[in-house]
């Protein structure tokens, strides 16, 4: 072996133990998103307009720090808070199951004020009267009511605020009540003692976000720098006061815009099924391979092991969490990295029936393969990078799952399995690499038709589009439209009427009601417009009891929010399509690339279309399935147009037409192969990978197969036309493939 190949052996065992060594144990190296393992994640908007200009700048940083703070005393393992935007916060809490406390914890503002409660009759009387004096508030005590009454006057001007707090703890009173027991540094503890010895006898109110807690008299002097919080806490809401109040306040109010829940249960149910799904589409792919291609695939496979480990590893190294979406692109990348291995070995088994040696079949299959490998590759790499920039959540996930795959498939496609086959080829001069060939060389004019294709594609994208169009919002989720999806199991059979009239009772006139899963399962899920879930849990309670139902999923979206992904979806498909334009516009010639694009789009209004007809609904996951089926279309495309580069070169004397139809021909096998790797492995997800990914493989299905059709029938069509040939009226006259030029090093 020659130092070339050493260092490359040499590059391939450090990668791959590095890999191993980040991912193990698996358990601990790859965390799973909330949709795999359950918890919650909230949007939340800074309301910066409430704040003083001079302290807007570091608003949301500020907010990100408070959050953490209170999160790590909350207990949560391996939260995430995240700056998004300029005034937005993403806050992720894997685990968690109580909601609103969860909601209470993050989203309360904290701000501590004690007023002095005004003793003043005159003023009193106003105030009561409707009039409240210029300077005071007349506020209702929220806690127990003192000896004085429920509503009192104070002053708008704070005496001490939470600024100057050290500490905050439960306690109880004499009575056996949970309070709050605060305790403030060296300043505030002289101003306490200076407001308490000048107010003694009056009222000082504890005002938590404008909300008095507790008005009580002062009776002495209090120079300790000690106060308490009291108001009919349980021990849970004290000690949940207390760590917000250690923690701090926030400096600017905040709203919760988006809310996404998955149950434990939920969680549990969508990783087994993911795995199954996936065990079975990556058995399949890998069982095929050695079959079709016989040694050739089994190097194939040990590629595919090396991609695994080294797709696990990066993914480990760089923190991602692996969601839903993201088990559906690392099934996918692995039917990505087996295109490839297609290629290359088709490329092979023509030098070979050629009359090469194995040793140049091999050197002149990679060296032949290379530019189409690289180029439809970085297609994909262009649509994850904006999926990673523009999309959020489970998006991301699915993003860094595909980005990385590339890298990973390029890397074990054309150096893992360079490698092995020189070194077979080396020590085994006698190597022979036999392969099965289903599809023989054929000899189909596929352009002949292409006015009848058009007009198929024409008929399919206005029905798909009509209907799209007639059915306006419904074809989009709450994601897009704003309002809430909840998926709730009750623990005896209950019936949709029986809860529309309950929730209707309660306030909720508008929701969809559809059962869901096996009918023992009696769950149902609810749409519905509003924000929240407090008028449906009440319902659900008042139907069936309070301890008779569970949620398991909560999707919750503000307006403002669904306008803003609406927005990014757009965009994210535009920018996709400028990218790979471009790209190809560099790698071809412009024709081609707007060929190739016009073909995509077609794809992305064909699958939108027929997914419009199923009646399912347009969520982010969609869109980035949307994306990745845009990314795969250019790979076929990319292959044939590679062939017809490379056949421009040596087929000069023969029409435009006729070159593009014997590229078509040259390629056709390779696109049947690849195509329905990658079509069963979504096939085996649609089937066997539950409800949570059964949309997401269905438009990945639908999209797959008509990538085969546009890559032939417009991509290939348009090029030609654009060109100002005609097909040929006959047969391609597809001669046998050209002599490859011999790699030489």
């Amino acid at each position: 072996m020659d130092k070339y190949h050493k260092w490359k052996v040499l590059l391939i065992v450090v990668a791959v133990a590095f890999s191993v060594w980040k991912a193990y144990p698996l358990d601990e190296k790859i965390n799973l998103g909330l949709d795999l393992q359950g918890g919650m994640q909230l949007l939340l908007q800074i309301e910066t307009d409430k704040v003083p200009v001079e302290h807007r700048q570091d608003a949301t940083e500020r907010v990100v720090e408070v959050i953490r703070n209170r999160i790590d005393e909350f207990g949560v393992r391996e939260p995430v808070i995240t700056k998004q935007g300029k005034d937005q916060v993403v806050v992720q809490l894997p685990g968690v199951t109580d909601r609103d406390r969860a909601k209470e914890i993050v989203g309360k503002t904290a701000h501590l004020e004690f007023r002095i409660v005004s003793d003043n009759t005159d003023l009193i009387q106003k105030a009561e009267a409707g009039t409240v004096p210029e300077g005071f508030e007349y506020k209702e005590i929220k806690g127990r009511e003192t000896a004085v009454g429920s509503t009192v006057l104070l002053n708008k001007e704070a005496v001490l605020t939470g600024d100057h707090l050290t500490n905050a703890s439960v306690g109880f009173d004499q009575y056996g009540q949970s309070m709050v027991e605060l305790q403030f540094d060296k300043e505030g503890a002289k101003v306490f003692d200076r407001v308490t010895f000048q107010n003694v006898g009056k009222q000082l109110a504890i005002v938590l976000d404008g909300k008095i807690h507790s008005a009580p008299v002062i009776r002495d002097r209090i120079p300790n720098g000690q106060a308490q919080i009291s108001g009919s806490f349980t021990v849970q809401e004290a000690s949940d006061l207390a760590l917000v109040l250690r923690a701090g306040a926030l400096p600017a109010p905040i709203r919760i815009i988006e809310e996404r829940t998955v149950g434990p249960t939920l969680g549990r149910d969508s990783v087994q099924k993911g795995v199954r799904a996936g065990l079975i589409a990556a058995l399949m792919i890998f069982l095929f391979m050695p079959v079709y291609y016989l040694v050739a695939g089994f190097i194939a496979d040990i590629g595919l092991l090396v991609y695994v480990v080294l797709l696990t590893g990066a993914m480990a190294m760089s923190h991602s969490s692996l969601t839903l979406p993201g088990i559906a692109g690392f099934i996918l990348s692995i039917g990505m990295a087996v295109d490839a291995n297609i290629l290359i070995s088709e490329r092979m088994r023509e030098e070979l029936e050629t009359g090469k040696t194995v040793r140049a079949a091999i050197s002149a299959g990679y060296h032949r393969a290379f530019a189409a490998i690289f180029d439809s590759n970085m297609t994909v790499f262009i649509t994850a990078i904006i999926l990673f920039f523009m999309g959020t959540g489970p998006v991301k996930g699915f993003a860094v799952t595909l980005g990385i795959g590339q890298i990973a498939s390029m890397f074990s496609s054309l150096t893992v399995t360079r490698v092995i086959f020189d070194f077979l080829s080396k020590v085994k001069p006698g190597l022979k690499l036999p392969m099965l060939k289903l599809i023989g060389t054929t000899d189909i004019n596929f352009l002949r038709g292409r006015i009848f294709a058009y007009g198929f594609s024409v008929l399919t994208l206005v029905v798909g589009i009509g209907s799209f169009y007639m059915k306006g919002g419904q074809n989009f989720g709450v994601e897009f439209t704003g309002g809430s999806v909840i998926q709730m199991a009750f623990k005896k059979p209950v019936s949709s009427a029986d809860l529309r009239k309950a929730l209707e009772k309660a306030g909720v006139t508008d929701a969809s009601i559809q059962a869901y899963g096996a009918p023992e399962q009696n769950q149902y899920v609810i749409k519905t417009r509003k924000q929240g879930t407090q008028e449906i849990e009440a319902a659900a309670g008042s139907m069936a009891g309070k301890d008779q139902f569970q949620i398991l999923k909560v999707d919750a979206v503000g307006p403002a929010v669904s306008g803003d992904l609406k927005s990014k979806a757009l965009w994210a498909v535009f920018w996709s399509s400028l990218g790979i334009l471009i790209y190809l516009g560099i790698r071809f010639q412009w024709k081609f690339a707007l060929a190739a694009v016009a073909a995509l789009l077609h794809d992305t209004l064909f699958t939108f279309g027929i997914y419009s007809l199923s009646g399912r609904e347009i969520n982010v996951p969609i869109v980035a399935a949307i994306l990745t089926i845009m990314g795969y279309s250019v790979n076929d495309t990319i292959v044939i147009f590679d062939r017809v580069r490379e056949n421009l070169k040596t087929l000069r004397k023969k029409p435009f037409a006729e070159i593009v139809s014997i590229s078509i021909n040259q390629t056709l096998g390779r696109t049947l192969l690849t195509s329905l790797n990658v079509i069963f492995g979504a096939v085996a997800l649609f089937l066997f990978g539950g409800s949570g990914i059964n949309d997401f493989a269905f438009i990945l299905v639908i999209g797959f197969s008509v990538g085969i059709y546009s890559t032939v029938f417009v991509a290939s069509a348009l090029l030609v036309d654009w060109s100002g040939k005609s097909a040929p009226s006959g047969s391609s006259n597809s001669p046998k493939p050209q002599p490859a030029v011999q790699n030489k090093k």
